[in-house]
């Protein structure tokens, strides 16, 4: 191994290299809201650029494309990417599965150099990475930084996870015997990533597939391949051989089921609609001749999240969170508030105060850095549209409800909140994905419970009370993933909240975990005779 692998695997080894998690940046600093306009000026000098299909270390182009358009401005083009379809999935995977012949012998200290590597690259171009994220994906500048904070929290986490897995021993070592317990890569896997954190879910997955090992077809969300292309990019600069990473944006029905339906194909890591991931894990489920595994499917596949407000709570605290929660990046977020649960004594006052907070609220493009940017794309801005629709006629109406009208077209939606909602009401079980909030009243704590848990998903929640009983009786019967007593329910952070949900969000995968990397290799027990 060269000696820079080992300086850059050392430094984990020393107490300093305890993992931490990226700090985020204070934009109210002159210096660094500088540093972000200039950053700005800098991507939109590139925006339009045209990104090949990356196979094998072999750049190719198709007749087909995919414009990636700013939400914001969407006759502004970010990025032109290739269309991989169906006859790009063989070539991806003789690819990879050539590159594993040699990646998956590779030392691990090696693979952990690499990603370290790469998580510094980033770190240095951090002002650049976020503006990536205004344009193509209309976060503000707040919600870019916490997406590329979260990145390098991914790569650094992995990185330490890795050489945990790789030195890991037996229980117990029995008499006689030198006994081994050995995590190996699983081999080709298919990274499908998602939209709303288009650089962190996609690279965390990416990268705790090739530090075990493995292996990857990555494709991307075809709302945000330039964020993904950017980031190939940073693994070429840190070494990354050719075929372990094969960069393959493509049409789902096309490229995306040709390689889940593949029978080399080891893995599927996904994020994104339960629909999809359902039909991903049967179609994985569906052997194939030639096959000699069962597939395994790593899924996360969103939530109808749940903030319970009771009536001893710390309103000031609650309806600070429940906000923030419901329309941070404009609901996008399987984490987000869409259902605030509130109890009787405390319902009338509740909801005026959200209603204000609410109104407060800036809505507009994101390189301004207001509160709220755009919705993804024309056809998500009509179907919450329609859910307003039927919210009106569940419930009350008490803030937004309405499209904004811009000069440049985006898909903009004021942050919009119904009261009076039904536990059973469409709004109040439908994955909106978007700035839309339910309100519901309840009669008791145990009412609360109840509703909380009365979704098919089991993602995130939280719970505002000073009454520890009630906390002692949530941690047990609120049936989420993630749940956080007394603040919001969105924000995980790598290596303090393992984030992933029950029942239809998921397979509870736990990214960001101590568990989360044995998701992507098997165990191998060797025992010798001595």
């Amino acid at each position: 191994m060269e000696t820079n692998s080992l300086e850059t695997v050392s430094r984990l080894l020393l107490p300093q290299g305890t993992f931490r998690n990226e700090p985020f940046i204070d934009f109210k600093s002159p210096e660094n809201a500088r540093k972000m306009k200039t950053a700005l000026d800098l991507v939109a000098s590139q925006l339009g650029l045209e990104y090949d299909l990356i196979i094998g270390g072999l750049h190719l182009k198709t007749e087909s494309k995919i414009r990636s358009l700013n939400p914001a401005r969407p006759a502004q083009i970010v990025g032109i990417h290739q269309k991989a379809g169906g006859d790009h999935a063989e070539q991806a995977m003789q690819a990879a599965l050539h590159a594993f012949e040699t990646w998956s012998r590779t030392s691990t200290e090696t693979r952990v150099s690499l990603i370290l590597t790469a998580a510094d690259i980033i770190r240095q171009r951090k002002f650049e990475f976020c503006v990536w994220l205004t344009y193509e994906v209309g976060k503000n500048w707040a919600e870019a930084d916490a997406d590329v904070a979260e990145t390098i929290d991914f790569l650094e986490f992995y990185a330490r996870e890795a050489l945990r897995l790789a030195s890991a021993t037996t229980p117990i070592q029995y008499p006689g015997e030198r006994n081994e317990l050995l995590y190996i890569p699983l081999g080709v896997g298919a990274v499908i990533s998602p939209w709303n954190f288009p650089f962190a879910i996609m690279a965390g997955m990416t990268a705790a597939s090739i530090v075990t090992g493995n292996t990857v077809i990555l494709k991307p969300s075809s709302d945000s391949p330039t964020i993904a292309a950017k980031f190939i990019e940073v693994l070429e600069e840190a070494g990354l051989p050719q075929g372990v990473v094969n960069f393959c944006p493509g049409s789902g029905i096309t490229f995306g089921n040709a390689i889940v339906e593949h029978p080399k194909t080891r893995f599927i890591a996904f994020t994104g609609s339960k629909t999809v991931g359902l039909e991903i894990h049967e179609r994985a489920a569906q052997t194939k001749p030639g096959q000699i595994w069962i597939k395994r499917t790593i899924l996360e596949m969103g939530g109808k999240d749940s903030i319970l407000v009771c009536a001893d709570a710390d309103l000031d605290a609650a309806v600070e969170a429940v906000a923030g929660s419901a329309f941070g990046f404009s609901g996008q977020k399987c984490s987000a508030c869409s259902r605030c649960i509130i109890e009787a004594p405390i319902y009338g006052g509740f909801t005026e105060r959200l209603r204000e907070r609410v109104g407060q609220l800036t809505v507009g493009d994101p390189v301004a850095n207001l509160n709220l940017g755009p919705v993804v794309n024309e056809s998500a801005l009509k179907s919450m549209l329609a859910y307003i629709e039927t919210g009106k006629q569940e419930g009350r109406l008490i803030a937004g409800g309405n499209a904004l009208e811009t000069p440049d077209g985006g898909y903009f939606l004021e942050p919009t909140v119904f009261a009076d909602i039904a536990p059973d009401a469409v709004l109040a079980q439908d994955e909106i994905f978007g700035p839309i909030l339910a309100l519901i009243k309840v009669g008791s704590f145990e009412e609360g419970l109840a509703v909380a848990n009365n979704t098919e998903y089991g993602l995130t929640g939280a719970i505002f009370t000073a009454d520890r009983d009630r906390l002692n009786r949530a941690r047990h019967e609120f049936h989420v993933g993630n749940l956080y007593f007394n603040r919001k329910c969105t924000g995980a952070m790598v290596g303090a909240h393992p984030f992933g949900g029950f029942n239809m969000s998921g397979t509870d995968s736990k990214a960001g975990g101590p568990d989360y990397l044995t998701l992507f290799t098997q165990a191998k027990s060797v025992a010798e005779r001595l």
